[in-house]
């Protein structure tokens, strides 16, 4: 009996250890389905370096008559998926009536290597 309830502790235990703390940064673009509704399209972020920085960049494009406010966050990733401090503050852009924006994010941290784009109403 002691036998089976230690084995069952330490399956426990060895599902408890696991690596949790890793995000899928497979995907680099998350926009709530109001956003495209509104009527703004972008693509993924694009990764560069600028001024010895990372440098996140997306285009918007709004394809309505009319202007559309939203808000963006860019979060940003090592190469084992880990988050990196410090976290940026949303930012809020209004994009003209059939016209494009860039919006973008750099950051210092060198072992920055993803980056994800937020974008909701």
């Amino acid at each position: 009996m002691r036998i089976i309830v230690l084995g069952a502790m330490l399956a426990l235990l060895s599902g408890c250890a696991s690596d949790r703390t890793t995000i899928d940064t497979s995907q680099s673009l998350v926009m709530e389905s109001s956003v495209l509704s509104a009527g703004i399209l972008t693509g993924e972020p694009v990764i560069s370096e600028h001024e010895g920085q990372q440098r996140g960049a997306s285009q918007l494009y709004n394809q309505q008559e009319k202007p559309v406010t939203l808000y963006y966050r860019f979060y940003w990733y090592d190469d084992k998926g880990l988050e990196i401090l410090p976290f940026e503050a949303p930012r809020k852009i209004t994009v003209a009536p059939h016209s494009s924006v860039e919006i973008s994010s750099q950051t210092g941290n060198l072992t920055a290597s993803k980056v994800r784009l937020y974008l909701y109403l």
